[in-house]
C-alpha cells in the first residue's frame, strides 16, 4: 500500500473514531493488519492500566509509531485470517484490548475484541 506523506499526516490527524473507521475499511480491503515486533509484539497500556495490543492498517502508520518505548520495533504484517482466527481469540482469552491506530502523539481507540470483530464483520459484508 503506497501512501504519500501528506496522506499519512492527514489520517494520523483524524480523531480516534475516524481512525477506527479508516482502520476497519482498510484492513477489510487489504486483508492485512500491522503490529510492531521485536522479540515479541509491542504492547501498550490503556488509561486504566489494562494491557493493549497496538494495531495499524498499513506499515507506514506502524513505522511512524516505532519510537520511544517502541524504538527498535519493526512493522510486521498478519493476514486478516490470522488476525480474526488467531490473534483476536488470543487477545480475548488473555484479557488484552486491541489498540486500534495509535499515533506518534497519542493512544489508539481500544474497543473490546467483540466490538472490533463486529465492526469488521459489518464491513466485510459490504464486499
Amino acid at each position: 500500500m503506497n501512501l504519500n506523506p501528506k496522506q499519512i499526516e492527514a489520517v494520523l490527524a483524524l480523531p480516534g473514531e475516524k481512525r477506527f473507521e479508516h482502520f476497519i475499511k482498510v484492513i477489510a480491503d487489504r486483508q492485512q493488519v500491522w503490529g510492531l515486533f521485536q522479540d515479541g509484539w509491542a504492547l501498550a497500556a490503556a488509561d486504566d492500566g489494562s494491557p493493549v495490543f497496538p494495531l495499524w492498517p498499513a506499515m507506514q502508520y506502524a513505522q511512524a509509531c516505532a519510537l520511544n518505548e517502541w524504538c527498535g520495533y519493526t512493522p510486521r504484517a498478519m493476514t486478516l485470517q490470522e488476525f480474526t482466527e488467531v490473534l483476536l481469540p488470543k487477545l480475548k482469552s488473555d484479557g488484552l484490548l486491541p489498540g486500534v491506530f495509535f499515533t506518534p502523539m497519542g493512544k489508539g481507540v481500544s474497543p473490546t475484541v467483540d466490538e472490533l470483530r463486529s465492526a469488521l464483520e459489518a464491513e466485510l459484508r459490504r464486499y
